[in-house]
């Protein structure tokens, strides 16, 4: 039997289960290593395949593989680089072909986003086109939940977990200051177009919280927003507010737009919080706070969803299963079965149907007023916060797992540009 070796990476921006994810390719790789050669990991994502850079996890031990199952971060690093269009300039595909033949690599495993899912998708292409077939499959990852065709993503019920409790617990100090002290607070949570983890901090309202979302997927109206504020202040004392850093004017137009855009021509985005919190304190002269959860929301593994952890391995798992079975330019995906209790199974999904296609908030998830969260979207949501699973500890602190992350040895040129 032609045995292959594996290249994995991980591509955009980790979550507190990624390396779960991780740690599931290489465990079932191991287990088929009459079919698997070797498990090359990309140091710092698909640039590592560019670079040639690319760490040897066999010389990582069995304990330390098994302890990404709980270690936040992206254990290989990670990167925001997009690929050339291959029908513009095909360089970087050609180069990547060049890796993968010189080191005998017959299995691409690509855990990230939608944009990591198009990259997937477009090398399963070219390399057939190009006569060296690689099968690829892409392990879904991200925190903003907006894949298609999976029920949920990797990454999301944890942060969801992050931000519910987060909103609480602020709002819970709110509420014991609010006569003679701070009577708004702000929270700006990630999601770009879509607001899956906006909606978490929704469930702040089972805890008796007068709670403010505001969603990408709904037109900021600065007029109705303020008023809904004052209601709350003047009804409970105090309101919280949590704002996706999508949100948006009706002109399309961010709240947090900074005019700067990244690889992938995303506007960078953040700063949401202080813009509407300095927007009710003209109007109304509350005294306030805002905060911005940014990367603590999703590395945040001491609180992560046993459930999420749980999914994250298995997809990564699925992802090598789907490879051994012969399957290419497909992606393991999360079906639910049913919500109470809940259970699920996996699936998988054609990438030609998941590549460049977002999903958004269902309106049947949103109130009717635009500001908070229906029965429906916290039966979706719940489930995917269940149960806990907390690292190991020692003098009150996480221990995490730092890999060795040994290169193999070059065997071709430098790339043709710097990265």
């Amino acid at each position: 039997m032609n045995v292959k070796n594996a290249f994995y990476a991980q591509s955009g921006g980790v979550t507190a289960v990624i390396n779960a994810s991780a740690c599931g390719v290489i465990e079932t790789a191991r287990k088929h290593s009459d079919r698997i050669g070797n498990v090359f990991a990309g140091r710092n994502g698909i640039v590592g395949a560019l670079t040639e850079e690319l760490v040897d996890t066999n010389r990582e031990t069995r304990e330390d593989i098994a302890a990404l199952r709980y270690t936040p971060g992206g254990a290989f690093g990670s990167c925001r680089y997009k690929l050339a269009d291959p029908e513009k300039d095909r360089r970087e595909f050609e180069r990547l072909l060049e890796i993968f033949r010189a080191h005998d690599i017959g299995y691409f495993f690509y855990n990230g986003g939608g944009d990591s899912a198009d990259t997937c998708y477009k090398i399963s292409r070219f390399s057939s086109l190009m006569g060296y077939p690689i099968q690829a499959i892409h392990v879904p990852k991200t925190i903003d939940n907006d894949l298609p065709l999976t029920d949920c993503c990797p990454g999301f019920g944890s942060v969801a977990k992050y931000i519910a409790v987060s909103t609480i617990e602020a709002s819970f100090d709110v509420r014991s200051m609010c006569r003679t002290s701070t009577r708004v607070f702000v929270l700006e949570v990630m999601g770009r177009h879509a607001g899956w983890i906006a909606a978490a901090g929704g469930l702040a309202e089972d805890y008796g919280i007068p709670v403010v979302v505001l969603f990408p997927e709904v037109a900021f109206d600065e007029k109705r927003f303020l008023a809904k504020v004052e209601e709350n202040v003047t009804r409970f004392g105090y309101c919280t507010v949590v704002v996706s850093e999508g949100c948006r004017y009706p002109d399309g137009k961010f709240l947090a737009d900074q005019g700067a855009r990244d690889a992938f021509g995303h506007a960078h985005l953040g700063g949401a919080a202080p813009v509407v919190a300095n927007m009710i304190h003209e109007k109304f002269a509350y005294p306030f706070h805002w905060a911005v959860a940014n990367y603590l929301q999703r590395s945040a593994r001491h609180i992560a969803s046993a459930i999420d952890v749980e999914q994250a391995y298995e997809l990564g798992a699925a992802a090598v299963e789907l490879a051994l079975e012969g399957r290419n330019a497909v992606m393991p995906t999360i079906e639910r079965l049913s919500d109470e209790p809940y259970r699920y199974k996996i699936g998988v999904a054609d990438l030609k149907d998941v590549a460049n296609v977002e999903k958004f908030m269902p309106r049947s998830f949103i109130r009717e007023d635009g500001y908070g969260v229906t029965e429906e979207c916290k039966r979706y949501l719940y489930p995917l916060m269940q149960g806990e699973n907390y690292p190991p500890y020692q003098k009150g602190l996480p221990e995490y797992v730092t890999l060795q992350n040994r290169l193999v040895p070059r065997k071709l040129g430098p790339f043709y540009k710097s990265i």
